[in-house]
């Protein structure tokens, strides 16, 4: 058996013309993969993605945890990828970056194991991704800003982009097996185990891809959403966050404002701006 389970050369040729090329670095096992690029923003890196088979405080968005378990060395459960960018675009544009990735990796899965966009993997606003209506990934974004001056808006200094996907799970624990899936268990055949270097390197040329529009300042993909997500417009959803100082309320999707932030028509009457929100079904 290979001492390293992840070939990380074959990413590093599938990615050659990216600019996350010769930053690839693979780790065994890591508190957080976000925590390492967090750490060499200090040091003045914008560049980097580190990938690891399992992290010990893997986290998730607000103050959940991420299941990041290992699997066995000859099958690793999951995906566990930090990619650190620092693209030259005023604060308001990076405000979409969660819902850019979701776009990116929603893409290298559909292409990776074949699912169908949105009808089969689908975006839950802003960062969830959902296989057949469980959880089979997501995404955690930090960031820092280079403020206003007399002349430019707030930019972005960097952003340190934290993807999870459960590609072989088998189980979880009982109080996750309702609501989570892997890719493997979903396969019209899932014994066989699937090898995470196509996916990693689908998702780093599907993110760089995303990034160049979002530089180019092309026509943003809020303009077009149905065709990746079945929750912005006319879903019945739970706000659970208190982003409005409530305890949570119940309404129908209504898109994005012009910020890309989502509306809910509220069962109060209110049009909602949810602005760090957790979505459920009701």
């Amino acid at each position: 058996m290979p001492t390293d389970p992840f070939d990380l050369r074959a990413v590093e040729q599938a990615i050659a013309n990216t600019e996350f090329a010769g930053h690839l670095m693979h780790f065994h096992s890591v508190a957080s993969t976000n925590d390492l690029a967090l750490e060499a923003t200090k040091a003045g890196a914008r560049h980097g993605v580190w990938i690891a088979d399992a992290q010990t405080t893997g986290r998730g968005r607000g103050s959940h945890a991420w299941y990041s378990a290992a699997g066995n060395p000859l099958e690793p459960a999951g995906l566990y990828m930090t990619v650190l960018i620092a693209p030259p675009v005023a604060m308001q544009h990076a405000l979409s970056l969660s819902l850019t990735t979701a776009i990116a990796v929603q893409s290298a899965i559909s292409s990776v194991a074949g699912f169908r966009r949105c009808d089969q993997i689908d975006i839950r606003w802003p960062n969830d991704l959902l296989l057949n209506a469980r959880k089979c990934g997501g995404v955690l974004i930090e960031t820092a800003s280079n403020p206003a001056t007399p002349t430019q808006p707030a930019s972005l200094r960097y952003a340190v982009i934290g993807i999870g996907i459960n590609v072989n799970h088998t189980i979880f624990p009982p109080e996750l097996d309702p609501i989570a899936t892997s890719l493997r268990r979903e396969l019209p055949n899932p014994s066989q185990p699937l090898a995470r270097e196509p996916l990693a390197a689908a998702i780093l040329l599907a993110l760089d891809a995303e990034l160049r529009r979002l530089i180019s300042n092309l026509e943003p993909r809020t303009s077009n959403l149905a065709q990746f997500s079945s929750w912005i417009s006319g879903k019945r959803v739970r706000v659970e966050a208190h982003d409005d100082g409530s305890g949570g309320y119940t309404g129908t999707t209504a898109g994005l404002n012009p910020s890309g932030f989502l509306l809910v028509n509220g069962d109060d009457g209110q049009l909602h701006t949810v602005l760090s929100g957790g979505l459920r079904e009701p």
